[in-house]
């Protein structure tokens, strides 16, 4: 089946400094778990902090340079070693290659024309690395007994690679020796490059993301090196920091939600050939979802330049000091919509969804303005008008609501250290560095989809003063009119609706343990990947011949590791 394994692990020789001594490594990993484990700093010292913990991680990468587990040969030399091993395994991949797409690295290429609903890829289970396939590998005793492991299954998945990646004998390592070596997450940022992304809305998660990876790595060294259940992992000799990043680096980029094989709940896997399809609006590409361009930089290390679900996150809030702020927050809780929540600032026009315009309108009204929507005619369905640009409130409450958003915009501009044209240039540069060329390209993303809005903002201010200065009647609503209220966009209240940007850190707080699957999706043993098309993960196409199980193309759910605490670590004063 191909190349034999080569796996070496460098200790010494080549690159590699002089030995250090298990007591300093352990006095050095011990300050580092403090300091990342220790109060959340004030505001504006985040930055200060993420330099120290910085400073802690090169010292020990410079303590461990040359001790990480290597393969030899580069990557692509073990792609023909990858397909022999799925096509051994029984995966169907005889109308694909894995191809070089430039830009977007190595993907799937199509070798023959494939047909709308053709199934294209079925990948048996047995080929899955799982939360399930770790705890029955050597990884097993240790996850019986930590507690971080049970409830993470994502940092449990790059524990288990690691493992595997180590151990020469692995049925996985066709697969492994065809990762990536190294990411573009920000996590391999140099400190320069992270610099770009000061003033910018990904920042915060950027050195939240690096303290959590470094506090996770210290924590799993004194683990792995004092931990009886944790002696016989191949891991004592071969765990760098670097090795952990890279492991994160690979579950962030790469890991999907699928069914367990009895169906009767989620879990967390990381699927081969399946993660060389790469993301965008097409056929045989994953979509991972409606990400902003923050998102796919900080977990898939990518900035996409067509990118239609781009937005700027804005925290607002009605203030509990406000004279008003009893009836304004009656009037959103009618509307299912929170006194304070965050929004977002959309590239799309207009740059407010329904749920924005509806907390703007309650947050501009006037007292007697608020009163009749709480108890005047028709109060209670005029709850549904909040949303719909069809029915102001009122021109001046219109006025107001669109003064706000343009000023709010602009203020948010001016946080920025540089302008867009200044981005524009240093993006012309051509020995600007791939990272930093991406951490800009989202730092002038973020200002365009500010400057829209002002310019939104200012068009519909002086749209609604010509409506207001020249007596234009306001449209009148009627009980005959809910019909218009019908739309996706509009249709408010939305007491028993998620808003998709209430919780800004929603990707944070999400672990295994909180996934609840819906029970009428999960019996999957059969779960194809269809061209054109996401079937339901209780599709009825039958296994292949000796297969247990396969995967099928879904959106891919992946939630980055890193964010996660360990165990008696304090939370971050950002959650």
């Amino acid at each position: 089946m191909g190349k034999k394994s080569r796996v070496k692990t460098q200790k010494s020789g080549t690159g590699a400094t002089a030995a250090v001594s298990p007591k300093e490594m352990m006095n050095l990993i011990s300050e580092l778990l403090q300091k990342c484990s220790s109060t959340a700093p004030s505001p504006g010292k985040e930055w200060e902090e993420y330099i120290q913990i910085r400073a802690l991680v090169e010292k020990i990468r410079k303590k461990q340079k040359g001790m990480s587990v290597s393969f030899e040969g580069t990557r692509e030399e073990f792609f023909s070693e990858l397909m022999a091993w799925a096509t051994e395994c029984g995966a169907s991949c005889d109308c694909f290659e894995i191809s070089n797409f430039a830009d977007e690295g190595y993907g799937l290429k199509a070798i023959r024309d494939i047909k709308a609903e053709e199934l294209f890829l079925w990948v048996p289970r047995k080929m899955l690395m799982t939360v399930e396939s770790a705890k029955n590998s050597v990884l097993g005793p240790l996850y019986s007994q930590d507690r971080i492991l049970q409830a993470m299954g994502n940092v449990t998945l790059a524990i288990h690679l690691l493992c595997e990646r180590a151990n020469p004998s692995s049925p996985w390592l066709p697969y492994i020796k065809t990762l990536p070596a190294d990411y573009d997450t920000p996590l391999y940022f140099e400190e320069d490059e992270v610099r770009h992304l000061l003033a910018t809305q990904a920042i915060q998660d950027v050195l939240s993301q690096y303290k959590n990876t470094a506090r996770q790595y210290a924590y799993f060294y004194k683990v792995i090196h004092t931990h009886p259940n944790a002696s016989k992992l191949p891991l004592k000799d071969a765990f760098t920091f670097d090795d952990y990043r890279w492991a994160v680096s690979s579950v962030m980029t790469r890991q999907n939600q699928i069914p367990t094989a009895d169906g009767s709940r989620v879990t967390l896997a990381l699927i081969p050939l399946w993660d060389m399809c790469n993301h965008t609006n097409g056929l045989i590409y994953i979509f991972y979802g409606t990400r902003s361009n923050a998102e796919f930089v900080i977990h898939n290390g990518f900035f996409f330049e067509d990118n239609a679900h781009d937005r700027v996150k804005i925290k607002l809030g009605v203030s509990k000091s406000e004279r008003l702020y009893a009836m304004k927050a009656e009037v959103l809780a009618r509307a299912g919509i929170p006194a304070s929540s965050i929004f977002a600032l959309h590239c799309s026009e207009p740059p407010i969804s329904a749920q924005l315009l509806a907390f703007l309108r309650v947050f501009c009204m006037t007292e007697e303005e608020l009163r009749d929507y709480l108890v005047g005619d028709h109060a209670i369905n005029k709850i549904f008008t909040l949303g719909n640009t069809e029915f102001p409130v009122s021109w001046e409450n219109e006025i107001k609501l669109w003064t706000f958003l343009e000023t709010r915009a602009a203020l948010l501009l001016k946080t920025y250290k540089t302008t867009s044209e200044e981005d524009r240039s240093m993006l012309e540069k051509p020995d600007l560095s791939l990272h930093s060329r991406i951490a800009i390209k989202l730092r002038l993303a973020e200002k365009e989809i500010l400057e829209r809005a002002v310019s939104c903002g200012r068009a519909k201010r002086l749209h609604f003063q010509k409506q207001l200065d020249e007596g234009i009647p306001l449209p009148l609503y009627e009980e005959s009119d809910i019909a218009l209220l019908e739309n996706a966009d509009a249709k408010l209240p939305i007491i028993l609706r998620k808003l998709e940007e209430e919780d800004e850190h929603v990707q944070e707080e999400m672990s295994l343990a909180q996934i609840k699957p819906d029970a009428a999706g999960l019996d999957s043993s059969k779960t194809p990947v269809l061209n054109g098309q996401c079937k339901d993960l209780n599709g009825t196409q039958e296994d292949p011949p000796g297969s247990d199980a396969v995967v099928k193309e879904s959106e891919a759910e992946k939630h980055d590791p890193s964010t996660k605490r360990t165990e008696g670590e304090p939370e971050d004063g950002s959650k």
